[in-house]
């Protein structure tokens, strides 16, 4: 059976990094000290230092704009139609930018099939055509959208790229994980709606899949779903933008469903016999919690830890992010667990291997 590899993965963010901007807009929503106290605590110990947009915070705290564009007017915020006219002009900018950085080159026209994954825009025609008309790729490239599956889309799209090199050994799959999620923030006085936004960032990644033994061997895939936690992640459309739940129980319904599921994630391997761990950081907690659930040291996580740091949460783009620093660590011949989480409440996880 034909094996199929993460040969490289390219990265992008927007140009305005907004976390301290944030911070700042957030912490005026709160009418007393205790909510404002408690939301600056929270935020120092989040284990965010950046997170971009293609916002630019206004310069003056006093203006009406939160904004130097004017997207986000206090006490106006835009509403759905119009977070989806900055999606369609924003998000091909970002994805031709994160493709172009793979360095295909004559590749591109080897191309044979585009999966895409977002979960915070959509339009059509939409970004597969773009992409086939800024990145010159092939017009007959087979296509597919993976919609609004939240932060583990990323995964998805890496077991359905196996599956075709698997069942195509000369295919070559570009995969494209896309999120603008500096889009949807609310005005809210709600403190734990409030920090569910510290969270979010801009960001997309762009990897080649194909049967050539370079990078990290995709060797399973498997799915946990914890029973009875639907309402714990949600994310919907609304009038006013996309609407997300993010309960403060996540981590620990996520570290509970790995410990009980550890056996089928690791096929039967020991935590200790895995040397990489690319998790998606969800959150500080959410690092946490699959730290406990696997037993794992305290530098196990820390390229996931650094991503959050570096980019905050970027929903199916940011298990990428990660996978990327593994690679260009330069690990040969190291075992390897992926994991990212989102609405179900499922973990979707993968087991890989680096290049000997």
């Amino acid at each position: 059976m034909t094996t199929a590899y993460i040969n490289r993965v390219a990265t992008a963010v927007p140009p305005h990094d907004i976390h301290e901007a944030f911070r700042g807009f957030a912490q005026a929503q709160f009418q007393d000290n205790r909510h404002t106290s408690l939301f600056q605590r929270m935020a120092d110990r989040s284990g965010i230092e950046h997170r971009y947009s293609f916002l630019s915070p206004h310069p003056a705290p006093d203006s009406p704009y939160i904004d130097a564009d004017g997207f986000y007017r206090r006490n106006q915020f835009p509403d759905t139609a119009a977070r989806m006219r900055r999606f369609e002009r924003h998000a091909p900018e970002l994805a031709q930018d994160a493709v172009e950085r793979l360095q295909l080159g004559a590749e591109r026209a080897r191309i044979s099939h585009l999966l895409i994954t977002c979960c915070t825009g959509f339009s059509a025609p939409g970004l597969d055509l773009e992409l086939i008309e800024r990145c010159g790729l092939p017009s007959g490239i087979e296509r597919t959208m993976i919609g609004f599956m939240g932060c583990y889309a990323a995964i998805n799209a890496l077991k359905l790229a196996r599956h075709i090199v698997r069942s195509e050994p000369s295919a070559r799959v570009l995969i494209l994980n896309l999120e603008l999620c500096t889009l949807h923030f609310k005005e809210t006085t709600d403190l734990e709606q409030m920090l569910a936004f510290l969270l979010w960032g801009d960001g997309c990644a762009a990897s080649l899949v194909s049967a050539d033994p370079v990078g990290s061997a995709l060797d399973s895939f498997h799915a946990v779903l914890a029973p009875g936690t639907r309402e714990m992640i949600t994310w919907n459309i609304r009038e006013a933008g996309f609407d997300m739940v993010l309960s403060g129980q996540v981590p620990w319904i996520i570290q509970n469903a790995l410990q009980d599921h550890q056996a089928d994630i690791l096929a039967g391997a020991e935590p200790g016999s895995i040397d990489l761990w690319a998790v998606h950081p969800g959150g500080r907690t959410v690092l946490d919690a699959v730290e406990h659930a696997f037993a794992l040291g305290p530098q196990m996580l820390a390229h996931s830890r650094d991503i959050l740091r570096r980019y905050g949460n970027m929903s199916s783009a940011t298990v990428m992010f990660v996978i990327e620093t593994l690679l260009k660590s330069g690990a040969r011949g190291r075992k390897g667990c992926a994991m990212a989480f989102g609405p179900g409440l499922i973990a979707e996880t993968m087991l890989f291997r680096t290049a000997a």
